[in-house]
């Protein structure tokens, strides 16, 4: 197994640039309406490069990313509106479906649990946590200073500050520019990392398991890594779901979100990255 594939080619890299100039354009000839509707497709893309990453390249099929989903928006409202500041939640809207993904991973990549039955417990787990947030509706239900609000959610999430200058949130154009460069920065981080020594291994893992073993790989944990970076996607997917909709509810764990997110990455392709995106689009 090689160490690296080859570095993108120079019209790869010219077709990031380009794309990414194109969409930091468009809010200056564009109105705030198709603005709006352009920030959700880019944040959802979001969440299906989470699936398609997993799905596509590893070979886990798995319906618990829009628990990492709902988890990261809910960790971001609640920290955000205790703390006041929304760097540091931003963050552990990341981290935390990470280590919640980290610890479901574990047991499951650990104790030899794939195919089908991995992710029948994936979508128990979203299942379990749509319900658990749901049954949250009574007064008793606050963490800190924040109801998690059942049925209803939380409204009223604070926009993202700067972080530089806590005084100034971003507006409407400042939730596009924030969106497209994430979703720009992670597909380009995600298709670096497939040419390396650790992308090759999970597509070789993919293909044949063991015989990725056989070669001296450990298998589990490079899968249960896999796992972990695309819990913390999907979970910063779900943050900047709730700063474009100033909301976060119980839906976002919802088994109709789950099933949306494979449905995007079929129509997409889900051996590539770039085709989740323009199937995220061509399905919102």
């Amino acid at each position: 197994m090689q160490p690296a594939a080859e570095p993108p080619k120079w019209w790869w890299w010219l077709f990031v640039v380009a794309a990414t100039a194109v969409l930091f354009a468009l809010p200056s000839y564009i109105d705030i309406a198709v603005q709006l509707d352009m920030s959700v497709i880019f944040v959802l893309a979001l969440l299906a490069l989470s699936m398609s990453f997993l799905w596509g390249y590893v070979g886990i099929l798995s319906f618990g990313q829009t628990a990492f989903f709902g988890l990261g928006g809910y960790t971001y409202a609640i920290a955000a509106m205790n703390f006041g500041e929304t760097t540091g939640p931003l963050i552990g809207a990341m981290i935390l479906p990470a280590l919640f993904a980290g610890v479901i991973g574990y047991f499951m990549i650990y104790g030899r649990v794939s195919g089908i039955y991995l992710s029948v417990i994936t979508l128990v787990v979203t299942l379990i946590l749509e319900k658990g947030v749901r049954a949250t509706s009574g007064e008793q239900f606050v963490i800190g200073s924040v109801r998690v609000g059942g049925q209803n959610g939380i409204p009223g999430v604070p926009p993202l500050q700067l972080p530089w200058d806590p005084s100034t949130s971003l507006f409407i154009d400042g939730v596009f520019y924030l969106s497209a460069g994430a979703l720009v920065l992670v597909y380009v981080g995600l298709r670096l990392l497939l040419l390396t020594r650790f992308g090759r291994v999970l597509v070789g893992i993919r293909e044949n398991e063991r015989r990725t073993e056989l070669l001296g790989y450990d298998a589990r944990r490079y899968k249960l890594a896999a796992f972990v970076l695309a819990g913390g996607v999907a979970g910063l997917s779900g943050a900047l779901y709730g700063i474009w909709g100033s909301f976060v509810g119980p839906e976002m764990f919802g088994l109709g979100q789950a099933a949306q997110v494979i449905i995007w990455v079929i129509v997409g392709g889900k051996a590539t990255l770039i085709g989740p995106i323009v199937g995220t689009g061509l399905i919102q």
